[in-house]
């Protein structure tokens, strides 16, 4: 006990110290008139490359252990995925559409490919208003194991050859980190979806493709967690990286999941990737498609994904989210202000 009473008297003498010492430059920096204020974290990283350019490693630990929690901080500002880290925005080119731009896209399509035929009919009308990129399952993660788990490779080549037949680009779901290579040459953008967004060894395989990924939220992931699971991607080099919000898990019953609009501008403030939204998979609902994509968009999302199928009634999986042709008609009307950005800022400004 003595012992440990000596030292903790001892260690207040060295903080008595300090506050002279500190108190002494701040006498001087009086003296030259000059403003020189000093924060902690400041002080740690000026001590810290003191005892770098004298190679003292025995200090430069100390100093680590004592400013541990600036460190951390510091190290916090470092992720890839940060506004400190990149202040200007990330735009992804997809088929010579600039995503991240600050026009708003539309991804499109059937929940799952289901023949040739199918996704042609959708993409024809989908053409027709402009959507560029063109959405559909080809490996289709279910909830049940009795429900139609998707075409597979057939399914991938299909969407491929409506989209080069209408000049759209590709936007589909990959599962495991097998099914990369025969993805490559036939998609645009490789969708992870909510259901593997911490399947970090799938992760850390698409950080080092050439191809843009489009990372969906977890059903119950925090901020931090998906901002941390795009981190993984753009840690093993991959920078072309698409946020989408796609509704969450909570006690609420009325819709398929919750939509977390307020995610849009969270993502946008602390991140510098572009954010889309799910409007199909995050309410559920048809009769709520077009409201939560106008608000997506008024609230800052670079982007709407929505599901349409040429016959819902009979598809093989989602049916009732699915819009058919004509309610897909109907939605592109009542958001189509909301894709001219500049037109409805000016007016709500």
């Amino acid at each position: 006990m003595k012992n440990l009473s000596s030292s903790k008297d001892a260690i207040t003498k060295i903080e008595e110290q300090l506050i002279q010492l500190l108190l002494k430059r701040h006498k001087l920096v009086q003296e030259l008139q000059t403003n020189d204020g000093i924060s902690f974290e400041s002080l740690f990283t000026r001590m810290v490359h003191l005892a770098k350019k004298k190679k003292d490693e025995q200090m430069i630990k100390a100093m680590e252990d004592i400013f541990k929690g600036l460190s951390d901080k510091k190290k916090e500002k470092t992720f890839l995925y940060s506004r400190e880290h990149q202040k200007e925005d990330t735009i992804v080119t997809v088929n010579h559409e600039r995503i991240g731009n600050g026009d708003p896209h539309l991804i499109m399509g059937p929940c799952a490919v289901e023949s040739y035929q199918q996704v042609r009919e959708v993409a024809a009308v989908l053409a027709q208003k402009g959507v560029k990129l063109l959405r559909g399952g080809a490996f289709k993660p279910r909830t049940s194991p009795y429900d139609f788990q998707g075409l597979g490779l057939e399914g991938l080549e299909i969407l491929s050859r409506v989209a080069r037949e209408h000049n759209m680009a590709v936007v589909t779901e990959i599962m495991s980190v097998d099914q990369i290579e025969e993805a490559i040459p036939l998609v645009d953008v490789i969708q992870v979806g909510s259901r593997n967004m911490q399947n970090f060894s799938l992760l850390k395989e698409l950080g080092q493709i050439d191809k843009p990924i489009l990372l969906k939220r977890g059903l119950s992931a925090t901020m931090e967690e998906f901002k941390l699971a795009a981190e993984y991607i753009l840690s093993y080099g991959n920078k072309k990286v698409i946020l989408c919000e796609r509704g969450i898990r909570t006690y609420e019953t009325a819709t398929r999941n919750t939509l977390d609009i307020s995610a849009v501008p969270i993502l946008k403030q602390e991140t510098h990737l572009p954010v889309i939204v799910d409007v199909t998979h995050s309410t559920g609902r048809k009769d709520l498609l077009a409201p939560a994509a106008k608000a997506a968009l008024a609230i800052g999302a670079d982007g709407i994904m929505a599901e349409v199928h040429p016959d819902p009634v009979n598809a093989l999986s989602d049916s009732k989210q699915q819009m058919n042709l004509d309610e897909f008609e109907e939605f592109y009307s009542e958001i189509q202000p909301f894709l001219k950005r500049n037109q409805y800022e000016q007016i709500y400004a």
